[in-house]
């Protein structure tokens, strides 16, 4: 059983930074894909980033330049820096985990970019 959970969530303003944390319980982790997505009302959840267990990554379009994913496969942690927030940016973040035994999602952390 894997159990994600979120931190790092905000109030910023725009152009604003927020570091997101992801910390994963099991063994699994190192051989995992793990994936930031977002969700806000009234939309569906989008990827925002992803990482790869090979070290790729991918972005989504609205975010390449301003996002970047990482992680740390000896905390067990991934991380998404996001520089320069938008309004569009106010989401919940979730942290998602793809591995060999399925995928397992976080509980979720709040975003709000607003003045």
């Amino acid at each position: 059983q894997v159990h994600l959970v979120e931190s790092g969530g905000g109030l910023v303003q725009p152009g604003g930074s927020l570091r997101l944390s992801c910390a994963a319980s099991g063994s699994i982790f190192s051989i995992s894909d793990m994936g930031w997505y977002r969700q806000a009302p009234g939309k569906e959840r989008e990827l925002v980033a992803g990482i790869f267990s090979g070290g790729g990554h991918k972005y989504a379009d609205s975010v390449k330049g301003r996002f970047t994913i990482s992680r740390d496969n000896t905390k067990n942690t991934a991380y998404l820096q996001m520089n320069n927030l938008k309004p569009e940016d106010t989401a919940v973040y979730y942290c998602n985990q793809n591995g060999p035994y399925g995928d397992y999602w976080g509980q979720g952390t709040q975003v709000t970019v607003s003045s």
